[in-house]
């Protein structure tokens, strides 16, 4: 597939087919790591970046025999309600 370097503002993007985003299992909002070497970009999928976590993973990765409790944070100091 041949696709084009356009101007957008005072940077640079390429678009991809959604077709492409499809095969390469890349979606809209997904974190990438780009690197470029002698007239080659390569893009890949990066599932963590340092400093950034996603709820639905973090909660996946809970032990399903995990058991809540509760805190005793002392008395009420202002208005709230337990």
């Amino acid at each position: 597939m041949i696709s084009k370097v356009q101007k957008w503002g005072n940077s640079q993007g390429i678009r991809f087919p959604k077709a492409i985003l499809k095969e390469s299992e890349i979606s809209v909002g997904d974190f990438i790591e780009i690197s470029a070497k002698k007239g080659q970009i390569t893009v890949k999928t990066k599932s963590k970046i340092k400093g950034k976590h996603d709820l639905k993973d973090l909660i996946k990765r809970i032990p399903e025999d995990y058991k809540t409790y509760e805190i005793d944070w002392g008395f009420q100091i202002g208005n709230e309600e337990w």
